[in-house]
């Protein structure tokens, strides 16, 4: 009986060293979980029972780990609501539908026409003594904006004065001769030599006159004056269009222009100017967003030293008001039907963006955009042809396109 109580003690102390060991093993969560747990009786329970036992505490202290939860995301393609798309400033274009003609788009500058500019210039060597009319000042054809007194002033007026009466002198001996002639008592020698006296004697006076009119002769031949060919308003005015300041021939003075007679000059690179033609309409893009309508007049044979490009003049078929000399302006030159193509699109060149190495325009589909790759082609003016890859009446982003192709970037970083 004492070996039975004996041999049992024995068994139940190596089981507990046992479990101690094991609980050491295992770590902090196990002894916390001992601690805690009901007390339990391991009286007559064998060592492989007891293990198990353990193995299955251990398995309950562990946490366990959460499957990683991956994020539905479809490839060249961007969720975006109507509202976000507003609030982001995406901005939408419509392809145009059916064939459309190739189109040219440029930066122009507001210039004035051959005949809507004018330069006043001293027609004398002489002082100012009168200024009429200031900088931004409007005039009228013939109006007078400057008085020069000069000296030279009056040798133009005594050379008419002299002319006119070489004139008159000739214009009464020749009507003597006549008479005389027609009563038969002078031969007609001396009759055409009056005539051929009376002739130089126009002549003269002709160029006299002409002469005191182009230099504006006051009456009394002291000053000349300053008149503008045209109607408009004074852009400019020189150092030298000063009160009393002495002035040379042909020294300029004034500048005039006409507001209503302008003409747009765009900047085009060569390989573009060369499918443009007279006659071809344009659409012209004011800073304000005003759109006019315009028409390729000319287009220069030759190419500016300093830009490179070819001048394309275009000629307003209505609607001037607003635009103001020197201003900049877009200019969109749409070719006639010898450069018509099908299936292209010109857009902002914002609207392609480049993702992996290729060339897309995002679609709006629903409520999603669509990476759309596309072939593209000429550039020029900040648009772009679409050569393929899109249809006819789909929605693009045309402007902060660049923000899609960041969303895009994103779900794909986040993958």
């Amino acid at each position: 009986m004492k070996e039975l109580i004996m041999e049992t003690k024995q068994r139940n102390l190596l089981l507990g060293a046992a479990g101690a060991a094991i609980v050491v093993a295992v770590g902090g969560a196990f002894v916390g979980h001992t601690l805690w747990a009901p007390k339990q009786n391991h009286t007559g329970e064998t060592v492989e029972a007891h293990l198990a036992e353990l193995k299955g505490l251990e398995r309950a202290a562990k946490p366990e780990t959460a499957a990683p939860i991956k994020a539905e995301h479809k490839a060249d393609k961007v969720e975006m609501s109507t509202a976000s798309v507003a609030a982001a400033g995406i901005v939408l274009e419509t392809t145009v539908g059916g064939n459309r003609t190739g189109e040219v788009a440029a930066q122009g500058t507001v210039a004035a026409a051959p005949d809507g500019e004018a330069i006043l210039t001293a027609r004398a060597a002489g002082a100012i003594t009168q200024i009429r009319k200031r900088i931004g000042d409007p005039v009228a054809r013939g109006e007078v904006i400057a008085v020069v007194a000069s000296s030279e002033a009056a040798g133009i007026s005594a050379a008419l004065a002299s002319a006119k009466a070489k004139l008159e002198l000739a214009r009464s001996t020749f009507e003597r001769e006549k008479r005389l002639f027609d009563a038969k008592i002078t031969a007609r020698q001396e009759l055409e030599a009056a005539q051929s006296e009376l002739g130089q004697a126009e002549a003269e006076y002709r160029r006299s006159d002409a002469a005191a009119r182009a230099a504006r002769v006051s009456a009394d031949g002291a000053s000349v004056s300053i008149a503008s060919p045209i109607s408009g308003r004074i852009t400019s005015v020189t150092d030298s269009a000063k009160l009393g300041a002495y002035v040379a021939p042909e020294t300029t003075l004034f500048r005039i222009a006409d507001p209503k007679r302008i003409q747009i000059e765009a900047a085009v690179p060569v390989t573009d100017a060369r499918r443009i033609s007279p006659g071809d309409t344009a659409t012209v893009v004011s800073v304000s967003g005003e759109t006019l309508q315009a028409s390729v007049r000319a287009v220069t044979p030759g190419v500016s030293a300093e830009s490179r490009s070819a001048t394309v003049v275009l000629a307003l078929t209505h609607g001037i008001d607003g635009l103001q000399l020197g201003q900049f302006v877009r200019v969109q030159v749409k070719l006639r039907s010898n450069a018509e193509t099908v299936g292209r699109y010109v857009l902002p060149e914002e609207a392609v963006q480049t993702v992996e190495g290729r060339a897309v325009v995002f679609v709006r589909e629903g409520e999603a955009f669509v990476a759309t790759p596309v072939q593209v082609g000429a550039r020029s003016g900040g648009r772009i042809e679409v050569i393929s890859g899109l249809s006819d009446d789909q929605k693009v982003a045309s402007k902060n396109a660049f923000l899609l192709k960041a969303e895009l970037g994103k779900s794909a970083a986040e993958d």
